[in-house]
């Protein structure tokens, strides 16, 4: 399975964990997986706490790169939109929890959530830009959380960051060692939410999140629509895709 979910004795939290080889890419199977178990876990009215990781040493690589070829994008974009939207509509505090590589839709996905929990060595990025692309989801979340100024060279340079730099930027709010992440998330989950009511909770969110949503919402079948139907048919998107499958350097025409 590309996603396990497991709960605590209580059922106040649910642990999503990502499960692919190689990274945990996030493939069509994978997406279609989460927003099932999301559904599932969104009827659990004791819930007050749920978690995203990545199985292994990394949270995830990113989307499925097969899967962004002309031919098979336009089924799957609007899949993934559809997964961040739900994950706004999660009526229960989220989390990522991120060790290792954050990069492309896994950070999309770590955007979604209400919070980062990372280790000191986790890196956050969005490399799309490499392939002759752009993260539409990322491009709408990342600067409606932290603000364009300091969005901007991620989305434009495709560089990764580390998780401190990240911290610095108000996105993560928890940083631990690798080794003691676990712990410093339970310590945080009975600290601030163990003793309160899940109902509160549960409204508290839908409350809190209403800016985000409603922006997410108005601005990313905009970007869906300039991905798939502008950038998509130009030379340089496909071409890029075909370079990163065929192992060579892409051969760009500006056009």
């Amino acid at each position: 399975m590309p996603v396990t979910v497991s709960f605590n004795g209580d059922r106040s939290r649910a642990a999503f964990t990502l499960s692919h080889p190689k990274g945990n890419i996030i493939t069509d199977e994978t997406v279609r997986a989460l927003r099932a178990g999301l559904e599932s876990a969104a009827q659990n009215p004791h819930l007050k706490l749920l978690t995203l990781e990545g199985e292994g040493g990394d949270f995830s690589f990113g989307a499925s790169i097969p899967e962004h070829a002309p031919e098979q994008i336009a089924a799957v974009l609007p899949e993934m939109h559809a997964l961040v939207e739900d994950l706004l509509d999660v009526p229960a505090v989220t989390a990522a929890i991120v060790r290792g590589r954050c990069l492309g839709g896994g950070f999309e996905l770590a955007l979604a959530c209400d919070l980062i929990f990372c280790s000191r060595d986790a890196t956050f990025g969005l490399p799309e830009i490499t392939l002759g692309v752009f993260p539409p989801a990322g491009s709408v979340l990342l600067p409606l959380r932290i603000g364009t100024a300091r969005s901007m060279p991620a989305i434009l340079t495709g560089e990764s960051g580390a998780a401190d730099a990240w911290q610095s930027a108000g996105l993560v709010q928890v940083l631990a060692d690798a080794r003691d992440l676990a712990a410093a998330v339970d310590r945080w989950f009975d600290a601030h939410l163990a003793a309160k009511s899940a109902v509160a909770l549960r409204h508290a969110t839908a409350a809190a999140r209403a800016p985000l949503r409603s922006q997410v919402r108005a601005l990313l079948p905009d970007a869906e629509r300039l991905y798939l139907q502008e950038l998509m048919h130009t030379h340089d998107a496909r071409e890029g895709i075909a370079a990163f499958l065929q192992k060579r350097t892409p051969e760009w025409q500006d056009r």
